[in-house]
């Protein structure tokens, strides 16, 4: 008798053997065991766990101390704040409380002390279904420049600057498959000491685009340019942008890193996925009149990254035997490393400030995905 067979043969012989006394148990066992082929005692078994109800397993350990509430606010931060690491995201939660409240709802008072009072592996353990649930690289455009090569020196390593205003540049290509024609690039600005972050698009990563996005940038910066420091790229390494910083009343130092060794920009190459490819992903943007869009939507961003995400800094790093052991400090935005860094003004405290206070982060991520979902459409 095959499996099913024997399924429904035990099924209809059920409702007999529980309602009938030791005697007649008996003679059903006999006969199932003959039909089916089943020794004695698995017959047994098989009909006490069709006649005994399932009983539910007692949980063992404490009962859990954070439910469904402290759970959903957990997961709402992590997806508006760009599903930061846990350690991130407990020191977000402090600033970003507030303006949950404005927006959903206010929270109770032991909900709020339980979400500050939070460990990052206590964050980890109970966003895994979250994770779980919303958890190929592209072509590289760097084409090594010919000019200046003496002019510009090299630097591999930036670990000893201790003020804002060195800056790290960087081009990503909307090519899609192909680097072939003309299409739209994404350009990367970053500070080593505080991790503020401006992108611009530019057609073509031509001198002249590049340099006039550049100086675009500088002018919206919060604190004053002193270095430069790019890859190899002919898009940074030319007369008009080396003259552009070169010949001023107080000239920035301009650097770039080794042919090929990606880790001489390592602060601006990390920005290349968070800042660009979250964006606009890996397809190709070959229409020119996008870019004014595109440019609208890098400056909303930079609001809601600048501000409002949290960023890890490498303190020391020290070799043990194979290994590496790193060491870093305490998750701050850049908003906050420039305000505690005591190398702005006042004058340029009082800006930052007043514009932290006309911000909330939940405004601009929806700000955020309107633009994008508006350049998106204008791509299909």
């Amino acid at each position: 008798m095959g499996g099913k067979s024997a399924r429904e043969y035990l099924e209809a012989i059920w409702e007999r053997y529980r309602d009938v006394g030791r005697k007649y148990k008996k003679l059903i066992l006999d006969e199932f065991c003959r039909v089916c082929g089943h020794h004695r005692k698995h017959a047994i078994r098989l009909l006490r766990a069709r006649q005994r109800p399932a009983r539910r397993r007692k949980a063992s350990g404490r009962p859990p101390r954070f439910g469904a509430a402290e759970r959903q606010v957990l997961t709402r931060i992590w997806l508006f704040g760009n599903r930061p690491c846990s350690r991130r995201l407990k020191s977000m939660l402090v600033s970003w409380l507030p303006f949950y409240e404005q927006r959903y709802a206010r929270l109770e008072p032991s909900v709020r002390e339980k979400l500050l009072g939070l460990s990052k592996n206590t964050i980890d353990r109970l966003l895994i279904p979250t994770r779980r649930r919303y958890g190929a690289r592209g072509r590289s455009g760097t084409r090594p420049g010919t000019l200046l090569h003496n002019q510009i020196p090299i630097k591999t390593e930036h670990w000893t600057i201790a003020q804002p205003g060195f800056m790290q540049a960087d081009t990503v290509a909307h090519c899609g498959s192909s680097l072939e024609g003309e299409f739209v690039w994404s350009l990367t600005f970053t500070d080593v000491f505080s991790g503020w972050t401006e992108n611009r698009a530019v057609w073509n990563k031509g001198a002249t685009g590049v340099r006039e996005q550049l100086a675009d940038i500088e002018q919206g910066l919060p604190f004053r340019l002193q270095g430069f420091h790019s890859d190899n790229g002919s898009e940074f390494l030319n007369h008009h942008l080396h003259r552009h910083y070169a010949e001023r009343q107080l000239p920035i130092i301009q650097t770039r890193g080794r042919p090929r060794r990606g880790n001489d920009s390592a602060h601006v190459e990390q920005k290349n996925w968070t800042h660009v490819r979250q964006l606009l992903g890996y397809q190709r943007i070959d229409d020119p009149t996008l870019i004014p869009q595109i440019n609208t939507l890098y400056r909303t961003w930079a609001l809601f990254n600048n501000f409002f995400c949290t960023n890890l800094k490498l303190v020391a790093k020290e070799k043990i035997g194979s290994r590496y052991r790193k060491t870093y400090d305490e998750p701050k935005t850049p908003y906050q490393r420039l305000m505690d860094s005591g190398h702005l003004n006042e004058a340029e405290k009082t800006h930052l400030t007043e514009l932290a206070c006309n911000l909330n982060p939940f405004s601009l991520k929806n700000q955020i995905d309107h633009q994008q979902r508006q350049v998106l459409n204008m791509l299909r």
